[in-house]
């Protein structure tokens, strides 16, 4: 999480020649060099802000480089060239949705307290926690986990294009480890320098804490109270309307399209001829809600309330706040999408790939988890039966192959 996605440094996109660049950089014993002086220099600076010299000390004790991976990570960022369909395949399917009622179940007491307390919705927040680190899963891959103050420290140093990001995040850090709520061993994150089961950045963290459970610390990296409280307490603070729903999905006659962008009440694009896909009418009719149609005019159309843009207050994308908001209503128990998404010919849809997935366990070439992500071990699967089927080996799911499975 961060407060807008354009402080979230996975907000930056990197333009392709300073990701090769990137890519290439050598961490050598120059670069070791080169970074311990920047990190010797920055002390002036976050003295500045108040932080003393012991807890700078104990920030940086034993580090004498940079993080080559958070450079390579910050240089390939594959998620930007994902259309929305497939985005929102990999964070709102059966599994997630699966996971996300069991935890419902788990924390059932947690997040009705919170719903009480904040206003805010028990399924966004869930919703919230899978997105950001499915539900926990995230922080229990050592890989994936960086010392924070190395990695924004990295970023300062070798990423001219987040420098300034990460000097203002750094800071931010080294004051979370001044006040105590966390160790320096325990302030980890991303490569981006987000942090715990709800992923906020550092000045983040430090607007929107919030200790649920009463120990004195707004742990969000281990007490999942705290973690959700957080969360709840940003939307709360950027205006969520209790009760309220994020949007609708919409059907739209031709000749609405003009209209993208433009914001109305509901009982005005119903005189439109804007009409949800099973039939229903729009409820509450003075609400007001902009027409987005994020596939284009060929795709779905919705119709987005106040809510939608206040989870955009927690990552500014579009498709983030969309996919919260969807995952959110499935986990409740209410239906998902009922238009298509203009995908290519041949490809699948998350039914279909789900199906894919679990055809390609029963015959015994896949071992992983029924996900409906198609990582390495999926492709490396259907490659394997592509060439058993006669098909070109190349790995990549579609209806073709499924249909000769089916």
């Amino acid at each position: 999480m961060n407060m807008f996605r354009t402080n979230r440094i996975r907000g930056f996109i990197f333009s392709l020649v300073a990701g090769a660049c990137l890519a290439t950089t050598p961490i050598d014993a120059r670069a070791d060099a080169g970074f311990k002086s920047w990190v010797s220099e920055f002390y002036g600076t976050a003295a500045k802000s108040g932080i003393s010299r012991s807890t700078y000390d104990k920030a940086f004790a034993g580090i004498s480089s940079p993080d080559p991976k958070v450079l390579e990570k910050a240089a390939y960022q594959p998620e930007f060239k994902a259309q929305i369909w497939d985005y929102l395949d990999s964070r709102v399917n059966p599994y997630t949705v699966k996971i996300g009622r069991e935890m419902l179940s788990k924390h059932g007491r947690t997040l009705a307290s919170l719903e009480r307390h904040f206003g805010v919705d028990k399924h966004i927040l869930l919703a919230i926690w899978s997105m950001e680190s499915n539900y926990g899963a995230v922080l229990e891959k050592p890989d994936r986990l960086h010392h924070v103050p190395q990695a924004l420290a990295t970023l300062a140093w070798g990423d001219p294009k987040r420098a300034k990001f990460a000097r203002t995040q750094l800071i931010s850090a080294l004051k979370i480890l001044q006040s105590g709520e966390v160790t320096s061993r325990h302030l980890t994150g991303s490569w981006a320098g987000a942090m715990g089961h709800t992923q906020f950045i550092p000045s983040s963290y430090l607007l929107y804490k919030f200790d649920a459970d009463g120990n004195g610390h707004a742990d969000i990296w281990n007490s999942i109270p705290d973690a959700l409280a957080t969360a709840a307490n940003l939307l709360k603070k950027n205006g969520w309307q209790t009760g309220k729903t994020w949007g609708y999905e919409a059907a739209m006659p031709r000749g609405v399209a003009k209209y993208e962008g433009q914001t109305k009440t509901l009982a005005q694009w119903a005189a439109l001829g804007v009409t949800r896909p099973n039939g229903k009418g729009f409820p509450r009719g003075g609400d007001r809600a902009e027409l987005k149609l994020l596939a284009g005019a060929n795709g779905p159309a919705f119709l987005m309330t106040r809510n939608f843009f206040v989870i955009k207050r927690y990552n500014a994308a579009d498709s983030y706040a969309l996919g919260v908001g969807m995952l959110a209503d499935q986990i409740a128990g209410f239906g998902g999408m009922q238009q298509r998404w203009p995908r290519p010919d041949g490809t699948l849809d998350i039914v279909e790939k789900f199906e894919l997935q679990t055809k390609l366990k029963q015959l015994g070439y896949y071992e992983g988890e029924i996900d409906g992500n198609f990582g390495s071990g999926s492709k490396a699967a259907i490659s394997a039966i592509q060439g058993r089927l006669g098909m070109q080996a190349d790995g990549e799911p579609s209806q073709s192959l499924l249909n000769a499975l089916r």
